[in-house]
């Protein structure tokens, strides 16, 4: 229930962040004929069903992703309840999905990752990682805390900042200097860096699985769409990599130590 109320939030956020407007001023009206949004047309998944996906009043169109993203923030939650209990662990991983959430949409929408939006991952990912360190806490990093580091919560954080984001920046250096085109953009470096907070080093698993699942994406992208000018846009490089960084680090932080000891498995066969 608390996943598909923050869920509702979350497209407030993903309309109004890009475009500066306040997300508490005004409230919830129709975009066409801007008649506010009654608390019976607001609730969750079931305003929009009973509606059959349209405003009372005018009558337009409502987009069924409104009810899709809240429905996602809902799964989101209970799988974070389903791997990490009724812990503070569990308050951190639900910000780090939902997070994640919103900038998968602004992305899709903008080519834009919000720096307002991965700064404040960053400064939760890093504020559990200091709880952690100074209460004993288990808050930050939801995965890879190990001997490596003496079991230190705030320098696993900071090393998996660091092993995730260095790698990609040099990629995308390389690769754009090899290209002569944009590559992995400066938004996804910092996304990357942000998730290395929550994740450890295996934020460094966490980018390969993102770049596997945004391969799949452009080529299903390609395959639905033909050839033409939308495959020329698509060789261009215009493909927003937020999305596929974020699925990266959720499959991750649910079970990435099992996917890190499967592939191991799979090189030794």
């Amino acid at each position: 229930m608390f996943g598909l109320v923050f869920g509702s939030f979350a497209n407030v956020v993903i309309w109004r962040l890009p475009r500066g407007v306040s997300l508490s001023h005004p409230d919830s009206h129709c975009p066409k004929c801007e008649t506010p949004i009654g608390w019976r047309d607001n609730i969750p998944v079931v305003s929009w069903l009973l509606l059959k996906g349209r405003c009372r009043s005018c009558e337009v169109r409502i987009s069924p992703r409104y009810p899709i993203v809240e429905l996602l923030s809902a799964v989101l939650w209970v799988l974070a309840g389903w791997r990490f209990g009724p812990t503070v662990q569990c308050g951190f991983a639900v910000a780090f999905f939902y997070v994640l959430l919103i900038l998968t949409w602004i992305d899709l929408d903008t080519m834009r990752l919000p720096n307002v939006l991965v700064g404040f991952l960053a400064a939760v990912g890093f504020g559990g990682a200091v709880l952690a360190q100074l209460s004993g806490i288990v808050a930050t990093p939801l995965v890879g805390l190990g001997p490596l580091f003496g079991f230190s919560p705030l320098a696993t954080s900071v090393a998996g900042a660091v092993v995730t984001a260095v790698p990609a920046l040099l990629l995308s250096l390389i690769m754009s200097a090899l290209l002569k085109r944009p590559t992995l953009g400066m938004g996804d470096v910092k996304l990357l860096g942000a998730m290395g907070l929550f994740l450890g080093a295996y934020g460094l698993l966490a980018f390969f699985v993102g770049s596997f699942v945004g391969i799949v994406l452009v080529v299903a992208a390609r395959v639905v769409k033909g050839t033409g000018s939308d495959a020329a846009t698509a060789d261009s490089g215009l493909f927003p990599f937020g999305p596929a960084l974020a699925i990266g680090g959720i499959i991750v932080a649910l079970v990435g130590p099992q996917l890190w000891l499967w592939y191991q498995a799979l090189l030794q066969v």
